[in-house]
C-alpha cells in the first residue's frame, strides 16, 4: 500500500495528548525548519508568478508619481534589462504581500508546540493581524510617506538638475520602501510572540528608549530615500509609536507567561 511522502503536506506542529509541546531533538528541529522554510518560498514562488500576470496595472499605479515627469506617459530603461527587472520586482512584492500570512503561519507554527494551550490561542488569534499590519505598513508609506519624499526629490535644486528617473531605480526605491515599512508594521506582534516565550520582558525595552530612538534614526535613514529630517521624521514618527505598542503588549505576553510558569512550578506557586 503506498504511502504519502511526508514532504508532500505542510508539516503539523507537534503535541502530545495533553495538548503540550513534543519533546523533539536538534534535527528534527532542523528537518522541521526546513521543510516549513520549503513551503513558504514555494507559496511565495507560486504567488509571485500568479501576481506577475496583474504586474502591468499595479506598475502603471506605481509609477504614476514618475510618468507625470516624462513626455510620452512611459517609463524610461538605460539598459536591456531594465524593464524586466522593474517589471519583476513589482510581481515580487505582489507575490510576497499575498504570501505573508503563509509564510507568518509556518514561522508561528514552528514555535508553537513550545507554547501552552492559552498561549497558542494568542498566537493563533494573532495571525489575522499579520497581514492587516503589513498592508497599513503599505498604505501608510504609499499614501502619507512616498508623495512628500517624491516631490522633495523631483523638486531639488531645480535650476541644477532635471529629474528625468530611470525606471528600475525608481521602481527598486518604491518597491523597496513599501516593503520594508510593511515588515516594519509587524515589529509589535513579533515582540509579543517573543514575550510569550518568555525571551522579551517590558523593562528592558522601557530601559532602552535612548537607544530605540538612535536605533529608529538609523533605520529611517537606511530606508528612505534621503536624509532630510522631513521625510526621517516620517518614518521615525510611525517606528516609535510602534515602539510603544509593542512595549504594552510585550507586557500582556509576560504577564501570561509567568502565570504559565508559575502555574508549572508547584515551589514558585507556593512562594507566591
Amino acid at each position: 500500500m503506498a504511502t504519502r511522502s511526508p514532504k508532500s503536506t505542510p508539516p503539523a506542529p507537534r503535541f502530545t495528548e495533553d495538548g503540550e509541546g513534543a519533546q523533539m531533538g536538534f534535527f528534527e528541529h532542523l528537518d522541521e525548519l526546513r521543510q516549513r522554510f520549503m513551503w513558504g518560498f514555494g507559496v511565495a514562488l507560486v504567488a509571485t508568478l500568479a501576481a506577475s500576470f496583474f504586474a502591468e496595472p499595479v506598475l502603471r499605479y506605481l509609477g504614476e508619481p514618475y510618468l507625470r515627469l516624462t513626455a510620452d506617459n512611459r517609463f524610461q530603461i538605460l539598459d536591456p534589462t531594465g524593464a524586466v527587472v522593474a517589471y519583476l520586482r513589482v510581481a515580487l512584492l505582489m507575490g510576497v504581500t499575498l504570501a505573508v500570512p503563509v509564510l507568518t503561519y509556518h514561522i508561528l507554527m514552528f514555535f508553537l508546540p513550545a507554547l501552552d494551550k492559552r498561549q497558542r490561542r494568542f498566537v493563533l488569534a494573532s495571525l489575522p493581524a499579520v497581514f492587516i499590519l503589513f498592508l497599513l505598513g503599505v498604505t501608510f508609506t504609499w499614501f502619507i510617506m512616498i508623495p512628500p519624499a517624491l516631490t522633495f526629490l523631483a523638486g531639488f535644486a531645480p535650476n541644477l538638475f532635471r529629474a528625468e528617473w530611470e525606471a528600475s531605480s525608481y521602481i527598486n526605491f518604491v518597491t523597496s520602501l513599501l516593503f520594508w515599512m510593511g515588515v516594519a508594521f509587524e515589529t509589535p506582534l513579533v515582540l509579543f510572540v517573543l514575550s510569550l516565550l518568555g525571551i522579551v520582558a517590558p523593562a528592558p525595552l522601557i530601559r532602552s528608549w535612548r537607544l530605540a530612538i538612535v536605533v529608529t534614526a538609523v533605520i529611517a535613514a537606511l530606508i528612505t530615500p534621503t536624509v532630510d529630517p522631513v521625510n526621517m521624521l516620517l518614518v521615525m514618527g510611525p517606528l516609535l509609536v510602534l515602539y510603544v505598542i509593542s512595549i504594552l503588549l510585550v507586557a500582556v505576553g509576560i504577564r501570561l507567561f509567568r502565570r504559565n510558569h508559575r502555574q508549572e512550578d508547584p515551589r514558585a506557586r507556593a512562594v507566591s
